[in-house]
């Protein structure tokens, strides 16, 4: 059997830009695994997965993790790196897509990885969300949300 650490480094191989194998990418879960976005609180399962690393890929055909400290601890694998990329695709939100910026990003995240007999049951991936959306362009209105709750505040 493999090790958990190569079955790792093998899903980061196959959902890179210039190999994008969601099919292989699924084989190496077990029939009830799961991704978990934890920066979003989405979860995927079954079919949804490879979808959610060609949906990735098309916002940013070239991404790239550079995998900075792996550590496996018996079926846990927890994973230091940086998502990169070129912004060269929509990137969806819950109310259309951000149009493409050209812009690179380099975005801070770690990695959970759960195994059960040599399989991926859970993939916990936290990025940070607010760092990939500065990265691209899209700056939080603080004015906006303080007047938001200004108004709030006084028609309470």
């Amino acid at each position: 059997m493999e090790s958990n650490e190569k079955i790792i480094r093998e899903a980061y191989r196959l959902a890179e830009g210039n190999v994008l194998d969601g099919d292989g990418f699924l084989a190496l879960f077990t029939e009830d695994g799961s991704f978990n976005d934890m920066s979003t609180s989405q979860s995927f399962r079954g079919e949804q997965i490879p979808q959610v690393i060609a949906g990735l890929a098309r916002s940013f055909p070239d991404v790239h993790r550079e995998l900075l400290e792996v550590h496996a601890f018996g079926d846990v694998v927890a994973v230091e790196l940086r998502i990169q990329g070129t912004h060269l695709g929509g990137f969806p939100t819950p109310v259309g897509e951000i149009p493409p910026t050209g812009n690179r990003i380099d975005v801070p995240a770690a990695d959970l990885w759960y195994l059960r007999d040599g399989k991926i049951e859970r993939f916990n991936c936290y990025n940070l969300m607010s760092v990939w959306l500065d990265q691209i362009g899209v700056h939080p209105d603080f004015k906006s949300a303080v007047e938001a709750t200004e108004t709030a505040a006084t028609t309470a």
